[in-house]
């Protein structure tokens, strides 16, 4: 049928008479209970009643859409019902219509922003079809000119037979959070989601925290990191994501280690130059150190400005394994136009930071990640993004980054997480996705966002790439997926950026209520179902929907493995 034949109140789908109007609800009398029973959608029944369904409301210039939410008697009648009394008699129950969209009367698919009028004491109501209620869906942040370009994801649960077909930029067009509990699905949804991006040629990345989106997905390309093969090499770190590793105290060492990489930046600079001479004066270069100790400062500060766009890039681009040696280089007296003999007392107070420095490169976990003993080589991960990630490349849609055997001693996932996410922040302000956008899932966002990495001697950073992304990178092609069992652990500015939730069932009030703040539309209604969803079914709503849509996922093509091992008996 033709959505532009569609009829959205038919004769044999009325129900009753709107009886009062409140500014979120309507109450409706059904004139006869013989009404609640024998609607069909597509030639079949109802199945557990109409609470939960969709019904049409007819006034003088507006339609209403709105969902059924509560069906009751009147107190009279309460008392007097019996088994007999139901089959013999005739009751007159009352109904709770929470309005979810209003539309022109007769243009049903134009749908109007906000409640501006509300249905008229004694407006009909009428049982929704359910083409009616899917061509709504499938129109759902597609603007005025746009071709509708819907993605099949699922159905209602209220009504299998109606499928919900949604516009893909609608749900990805200003960041999607996936959520729920344990089991309730959460996982699947997100495989089913990848698989709708990769069928219409948009370009995904998953962080897969777990390495359970194992199955053979179409055009993907899956890097496993942490087997030493496949590293992000720290040349490509910043210098804020080195002091989050190396951790340095704010008054005595910082200075020491930001001395010491700009040191070690120059050599690497001068190249295969022994000194830096300006004037007669020199500094000499030894051993991939720069010599300071009793030397003029003058070729030191004339390199540097000459050098200055390179050398402040904040891009840790040095030889690591000289930088131990290069702080105790640093720890001289200042005598104004020159540098001093050693100044023991820097010396004692930089023992730690040469410590830690030592050890972060020695310690197997960080290097089989950041290779720090090592050059960089092809095969490094930021190679591989934007291999990725470039126009050229039309052979993959999907690339997966196993994250299963990353260790989760010393913060290394999270800091390597973070530091993809400024990699592709800074490819992003660039203006790198305008022409190619890319979605970028992370599995288990709970893990890598609303972290900091602090000690006792120094002070807290937060991890924020990816709050960023959220918050700045939607009109630059970024967009941002995160699929939690633990929304409140997220932080509240990007949960806040969220214009899509996917919400699976959640029962813990915290999670609830960290949903409720961050989406508007989430009324208390909508909320009230979440407890009681089963597998695979969600609460579908975010700013391009105007209504609140629960559903249930198909199952996706390629399942991922998240099943829960079974306990042996005898």
């Amino acid at each position: 049928m033709s959505s532009q034949k569609i009829n959205p109140f038919r004769h044999e789908y009325f129900l009753g008479y709107i009886n009062q109007v409140f500014p979120q609800f309507v109450r409706v009398h059904f004139p006869s209970s013989i009404l609640l029973n024998g609607f069909t959608h597509f030639g079949k029944e109802f199945n557990g009643g109409l609470v939960g369904n969709f019904v049409v409301i007819e006034s003088e210039k507006y339609g209403f859409l709105g969902r059924i939410t509560e069906l009751s008697l009147p107190e009279s009648e309460r008392l007097s019902l019996n088994e007999k009394a139901f089959q013999t008699s005739d009751f007159h129950p009352t109904g709770k219509i929470e309005i979810l969209l209003s539309f022109d009367l007769y243009d049903p698919f134009t749908v109007k922003k906000g409640l501006t009028a509300y249905p008229n004491i004694g407006a009909k109501v009428f049982v929704s079809s359910g083409e009616l209620v899917q061509e709504y869906m499938s129109r759902f942040g597609v603007k005025n000119g746009e071709s509708i370009q819907s993605i099949d994801i699922g159905n209602l649960v209220s009504n299998p037979d109606t499928k919900v077909k949604v516009n893909i930029q609608s749900v990805f067009g200003r960041h999607c959070a996936v959520v729920g509990t344990t089991g309730g699905g959460k996982s699947y949804t997100v495989s089913k989601l990848i698989e709708s991006l990769i069928v219409t040629g948009n370009k995904t990345i998953l962080i897969d925290a777990t390495g359970e989106y194992i199955g053979n997905y179409d055009k993907v390309k899956s890097i496993d990191i942490g087997n030493g093969e496949n590293i992000f090499h720290y040349s490509q770190l910043t210098v804020d994501d080195m002091f989050f590793l190396l951790k340095p105290s704010p008054r005595t060492q910082t200075p020491k280690l930001m001395e010491a990489i700009r040191s070690l930046k120059m050599v690497k600079i001068a190249g295969n130059v022994t000194q830096l001479e300006y004037n007669g004066e020199m500094i000499p270069i030894d051993s991939g150190l720069l010599k300071k100790n009793g030397r003029p400062k003058k070729p030191y500060d004339v390199f540097y400005y000459r050098n200055i766009s390179v050398i402040e890039n904040g891009m840790a681009d040095f030889d690591f394994t000289k930088l131990a040696r290069q702080i105790s280089e640093e720890c001289i007296f200042d005598n104004g136009t020159a540098w001093g003999n050693v100044a023991t007392t820097d010396v004692s107070y930089c023992v730690s930071l040469i410590s830690r420095v030592t050890n972060l490169s020695n310690t197997p976990e960080l290097n089989q990640i950041f290779g720090f003993q090592q050059e960089k080589k092809e095969n490094d991960l930021t190679d591989v993004i934007n291999q990725f990630i470039s126009e050229e490349n039309t052979s993959d849609n999907l690339l997966r980054l196993n994250l299963e055997n990353v260790k989760y001693d010393f913060q290394v996932r999270e800091t390597l997480v973070n530091a993809i996410g400024k990699f592709l922040l800074t490819k992003a302000r660039n203006g790198v996705f305008k022409n190619s956008p890319v979605v970028v899932f992370i599995d288990e966002a709970h893990q890598f966002l609303n972290k900091s990495i602090k000690d006792e001697y120094f002070d807290s950073k937060p991890l924020d790439a990816f709050d960023s992304i959220a918050k700045e990178c939607r009109k630059h092609g970024l967009f941002l997926c995160i699929a939690t069992q633990m929304p409140r652990d997220i932080p509240h500015g990007t949960l806040s950026q969220m214009g899509t939730f996917i919400v699976h069932r959640l029962i813990n009030h915290n999670d609830k209520e960290a949903i409720s703040n961050a989406c508007s539309s989430a009324n208390k209604n909508t909320l009230e179902f979440l407890p009681i969803l089963g597998e695979g079914e969600a609460v579908l709503t975010g700013v391009d929907f105007p209504m609140p849509i629960i559903m249930k996922f198909d199952l996706p093509n390629n399942e991922p493995n998240s099943k829960t091992p079974n306990l042996k008996s005898l």
